[in-house]
């Protein structure tokens, strides 16, 4: 991410000012990097909205969904508002990891040492070029944390319970899972307040689904865990596809209750801002791609809030 920069105008949008109002507190410049957000805001007094803090997992059982280059994205984007963010990589292969600018080979300690050798998570977080965001990484080592889980007790429990050492320390924590059904992904989920599924558009992607809402259904059974909000999103959209279509108004159909009102279009920008090391707001803020995922993201903080609503009134009362 050393190549992010900012135009005053994608500034003021971004903290909700003028463009004059970040000249003035910032003096004339051709560019800002992402380290003069914090100073902006706080001369201007532009804090985040408050957010209850939230626990939000990106998984979905089967491959090749583009849940990694949204949930890093999501993140950033999370961590340009202002929020305190910690991003977990919990894949093998460490895209997430790459997304954000880093090489997750660099890196001796993973998650591996959180839930294996139960060391704490602030020692294994590193920091980003994203002033608030902070980053788990992953690598290679953790291929084998399924079989290091299996035998160890509470297994199921591990992240949730490494995760209270954080607690406080930021707004959201956001996981990226590998497509994969196992002990690491269970810890995921019995961590999570609110579940992401990015799907595409096709019927394969039921498969996928069935297995995860059969999962999470036996979560609730067998282990009294039940997930606030589940939320699914299509992602690489293309509306010219007769196939495309059919899918997503069988989505609607089927899922009605989670299926998220926006949608993620197919846009390129993904691939070329991935190999870049850069999520795509910090890439290209305009594409398509960055306006749906903030799209999907206002939606779901709604979302979140609005369930959210009954219970304080409850509380309150």
């Amino acid at each position: 991410m050393d190549n992010v920069r900012y135009t005053p105008k994608r500034l003021a949008q971004v903290v909700d000012a003028t463009e004059r109002e970040v000249v003035t507190a910032l003096g004339k410049k051709e560019a800002y990097g992402p380290d003069d957000l914090p100073v902006l805001r706080q001369k201007l007094g532009r804090a985040p909205e408050p957010f209850p803090p939230r626990r939000q997992l990106f998984l979905n059982f089967k491959g090749g969904t583009g849940k990694t280059s949204l949930s890093s994205s999501y993140a950033y984007r999370l961590a340009e508002r202002g929020y305190r963010v910690l991003m977990a990589d919990l894949d093998s292969q460490g895209h997430a990891t790459k997304c954000l600018g880093e090489e997750g080979s660099s890196f001796a300690h993973t998650l591996l040492d959180v839930l294996i050798r139960k060391k704490p998570v602030s020692e294994v977080t590193i920091p980003t070029r994203m002033p608030g965001l902070s980053l788990v990484p992953a690598n290679l080592a953790m291929s084998t944390i399924d079989l290091a889980l299996m035998p160890l007790a509470g297994r199921e429990f591990r992240l949730k319970n490494a995760l209270r050492e954080v607690e406080g320390r930021y707004d959201f924590i956001v996981m990226d899972a590998p497509p994969s059904f196992g002990l690491l992904n269970l810890n995921a989920l019995m961590a999570a307040d609110d579940l992401v599924i990015p799907v595409l558009a096709d019927f394969l992607s039921y498969d996928g689904l069935r297995l995860l809402f059969e999962t999470i259904q036996g979560l609730e059974e067998d282990l009294s865990h039940q997930l606030e909000n589940i939320f699914i999103v299509v992602n690489a959209y293309n509306q010219t596809f007769k196939i495309a279509r059919e899918a997503l108004e069988a989505l609607r159909t089927h899922y009605a209750d989670y299926l998220l009102g926006s949608v993620v279009r197919q846009c390129t920008k993904f691939a070329q801002a991935s190999s870049e090391g850069c999520p795509i707001f910090g890439y290209d803020p305009d594409s398509k791609g960055a306006t749906d995922i903030e799209a999907m993201q206002t939606e779901i903080l709604a979302r979140i809030r609005r369930a959210a609503a009954p219970a304080a009134d409850a509380a309150g009362a």
